[in-house]
């Protein structure tokens, strides 16, 4: 474990975390929709988070983060790892507060993540997902410069922050006339929406979803300790969730509120995305659909008032309409 991971295991995540996230959130931003999906008769309740300003959910542990950190923190700037989605989000909250920000990206990554990054002010450090570690990079970029990491996932203020889309979530069910969530359907690379989710809606039930081939949340869970990814250069679109291994603080977390753990394939995925563009109007990423696919596959059975995640909609175009027409 690095510096920077312990001292952010200083700090533990809490339900009283999530809400103090949450009033500072709903401070700079709108609640994301909640959208009604009639699934095999049955509605289930879809968060559209691909409608926040970066295109996904990860803006809200970015800014609870950033903004928590005191003027000699800012002042030494942030490193952050990231696909695209978490880069963005650190990205915008460094900007919005001043903040310099270096975010450390696979050279793989979509190019519009990469692109729409540097557009917000941060620069871009590239790694091989097959043969570096991003965790290496980071953490010589941190040792000379002495700034902050802003972990993906693995940050406790991480979790807080993403888990106010759960207090959105049961929020708006009641702006409905509905309680609940009574189960939430979550996408799931590192664990740090589940975690957030959990902490927020403790009552919940909390499935996750991983894509074919990265679904080492599932199998750490089953064996009771964190297990790796076993391939990474298995294939796949869901480039917003291929995460090597998941960090303690989520484990913790994710080993006591988790009761369903399952993973789908591209077609699954595509179909998903399709389903989102024709009933919901709306475009989703690869990862971000990840746990709709679960339900509408029946992996996954609805229970009660039923929440899922569409954490993202950060796709390159190409990719997006090659998939629509792989479901077709």
């Amino acid at each position: 474990m690095t510096e920077q991971e312990l001292a952010a295991a200083q700090k533990v995540p809490t339900h009283e975390g999530v809400l103090r996230a949450m009033t500072k959130i709903a401070d700079i931003l709108p609640k994301t929709p909640l959208l009604p999906l009639e699934v095999d008769g049955v509605t289930i309740w879809c968060k559209a988070e691909m409608l926040q300003p970066i295109g996904a959910f990860k803006i809200r542990g970015a800014w609870h983060r950033l903004s928590d950190l005191n003027a000699e923190e800012r002042a030494q700037g942030v490193v952050g790892v990231s696909s695209g989605n978490h880069a963005q989000g650190v990205a915008w909250a460094a900007k919005r507060l001043g903040i310099s920000a270096t975010i450390v990206m696979p050279s793989n990554a979509p190019r519009m993540k990469l692109e729409a990054t540097k557009a917000l002010g941060a620069e871009v450090v590239l790694y091989d997902r097959a043969t570096e570690s991003r965790e290496e990079v980071a953490a010589a970029l941190i040792a000379q410069s002495g700034a902050t990491l802003v972990h993906a996932f693995g940050d406790p203020w991480v979790i807080e922050g993403q888990g106010t889309a759960g207090i959105e979530i049961a929020q708006q069910l009641c702006d409905f006339g509905l309680s609940g969530p009574d189960m939430i359907v979550s996408c799931c690379g590192g664990g740090g929406l589940a975690s957030g989710l959990a902490l927020a809606c403790p009552n919940a039930e909390i499935a996750i979803v991983e894509p074919e081939g990265w679904d080492d949340i599932i199998r750490s869970l089953a064996a009771g300790e964190i297990l790796p990814v076993k391939d990474l250069t298995h294939p796949t679109y869901c480039d917003a969730l291929q995460t090597p291994q998941t960090y303690p603080v989520n484990f913790e977390i994710l080993r006591n509120c988790v009761s369903y753990g399952v993973s789908v394939t591209t077609d699954e995925v595509a179909t998903a995305m399709r389903v989102v563009f024709e009933s919901l109007h709306l475009v989703v990423e690869p990862g971000g659909a990840v746990a709709l696919a679960a339900v509408l596959t029946g992996k996954i059975q609805p229970k009660g008032v039923t929440a899922v995640t569409l954490s993202g909609g950060n796709v390159d175009r190409e990719l997006f309409v090659k998939l629509l027409a792989q479901a077709a």
